[in-house]
């Protein structure tokens, strides 16, 4: 292999240290394009098979035996590399997710906070003193679980490569990777980076190859102690009965349908900007995005037409043109969008951007599209589109904006937009997200902020400390000395 520490050659997975060739090939596609551009590797179960082998030869050997404080400084290290290649990560996944390359560096920069967050906590997983009978000394120690497999999806391979790698190498665990088979070059540059950065042969595998052959294998391999999945509520389930078979934990993000609520006093000025961009990035193809936004009756014409006039100057385009948006992942991914915006087709659109005139014309682009006057039930109100649209709904007083901000299967993220403290913690109570934002949405990404949802959004927790606590199994110790 060349000195440059990002190179991986084509069509192979890393296993164990180095790279291998598959028998399987699958294409390639440039979303901005829609023409196939290269291959990846088609891994399967022989593939997983000898990257969990690999990873119980880390435990057992190298990795395993590192002190917190070096896998730590490990960690530490590979975060420097991927903030030295930030600019050539982001063009990697923006040519392999359409995403706009500002969004794509953002991406990249968080991938090396979460290493860096990792690194620093490795040596600060701390068990606890229990006062028990007299003549006894009794604590606990956490520990890893082993062989994780996290199964990573398309959208923000980087982002989810920090969050459940990043937490799982620092707990002690050796990884095996399965990235989605429509976007895995960022999979594939982390690894070379994080043997650029002297991580243990074994520590860090990827398997690319498709879900049914690849992440099925994974989800079901009995050596596997934990497994971490991002993706829809359906593959989720499969995991899920896969893992239970072998007694293992998973964690789960699923997705969600997250409401904005925006009350009559709110500051519009700072909101709109939270309002609309959450929505919109990324084409829409994200767990939080904000799909619903709740306004209260009295400021709904204000609220409407200043998002319908942001809307307007919305460009869609080639991803690394950075215009406000790029395309969909896919041909089949647009479909699914188009076939939900014909069963909107009795709404009122309040307004829609446009796809920029010189955008390749296989691009999978949509222009996006701001819906008014959504009736809470209406499928556009209830279902997970994960494409650029939005619907507006009305609300009377809190205990609506409640009943409906809570009135979907999914329970990720939610907002409230008061000026009220005092209406703003009693909603943020009531409702059902894992993560509850005040005049704000995201928080900047919030790499040390607990993610997660329940219901059909999931279980679990990713990122922050607590994700530490999932990646470690506890184990109490109790010692009589007289």
């Amino acid at each position: 292999m060349p000195d440059d520490p990002l190179a991986f050659p084509e069509a192979c997975a890393f296993v164990g240290g180095d790279w291998h060739a598959t028998a399987g090939r699958l294409p390639r596609e440039d979303p901005s394009t829609g023409q196939v551009v290269g291959a990846i590797a088609g891994g399967g179960a022989a593939e997983i098979d000898a990257a969990v082998t690999a990873a119980g030869a880390a435990l057992a050997g190298a990795w395993g035996a590192a002190a917190p404080a070096e896998r730590g400084r490990l960690l530490l290290g590979l975060s420097a590399l991927v903030r030295a290649q930030a600019d050539r990560l982001a063009r990697l996944e923006a040519e392999d997710v359409g995403k706009p390359l500002a969004q794509a560096r953002a991406d990249a920069l968080a991938l090396a906070r979460y290493l860096e967050f990792y690194g620093g906590a490795a040596d600060k997983i701390l068990g606890e003193t229990i006062p028990y009978l007299p003549g006894y000394a009794a604590f606990t120690w956490r520990e890893p679980h082993g062989v994780t497999g996290h199964i990573v999806p398309w959208n923000y391979p980087m982002q989810i490569i920090g969050r459940s790698v990043g937490a799982a190498l620092a707990a002690g665990n050796a990884c095996v990777v399965k990235p989605a088979e429509d976007a895995c070059q960022t999979a594939l540059a982390f690894a070379a980076l994080a043997r650029a950065a002297g991580l243990p042969p074994g520590a860090v595998n990827v398997v690319p190859g498709t879900g049914a052959e690849a992440g099925a294998a994974l989800a079901a391999h009995p050596r596997v102690r934990h497994l971490s999945f991002t993706g829809s509520p359906e593959t989720g389930t499969a995991v899920q009965a896969a893992a239970a078979r072998n007694h293992v934990p998973v964690t789960l993000e699923l997705g969600g349908k997250s409401a904005q609520i925006v009350f009559a006093d709110a500051d519009l000025d700072r909101a709109l900007p939270f309002l609309v961009g959450a929505g919109i990035q990324n084409a829409g193809q994200t767990c939080s995005a904000a799909a619903r936004i709740l306004v209260e009756r009295a400021a709904l014409a204000r609220v409407t037409a200043a998002m319908a006039a942001r809307y307007r100057a919305l460009r869609a385009g080639p991803a690394l043109e950075d215009l406000d948006l790029g395309p969909l992942i896919s041909a089949r991914q647009k479909a699914r969008v188009e076939s939900y915006l014909a069963r909107g087709a009795g709404l009122a659109r309040a307004a829609q951007g446009r796809v920029a005139d010189h955008a390749p014309a296989g691009g999978h682009y949509l222009a996006p599209v701001l819906f008014a006057g959504v009736p809470p039930d209406h499928v556009l109100a209830q279902e997970e589109i994960f494409g650029p649209v939005q619907v507006l709904i009305p609300f009377d007083d809190e205990d609506e904006a409640a009943a409906i901000a809570n009135g979907t299967p999914y329970g990720l993220v939610a907002a409230v937009w008061t000026a009220d403290g005092a209406r703003a913690l009693r909603l943020a109570r009531r409702l059902r997200a894992g993560q509850v934002f005040v005049n704000t949405y995201g928080a900047g990404g919030g790499v040390e902020l607990p993610f997660g949802g329940s219901g059909r959004s999931g279980h679990g927790r990713e990122k922050g400390l607590e994700a530490l606590r999932g990646f470690t199994q506890l184990k109490t110790v109790a010692l009589w000395h007289g």
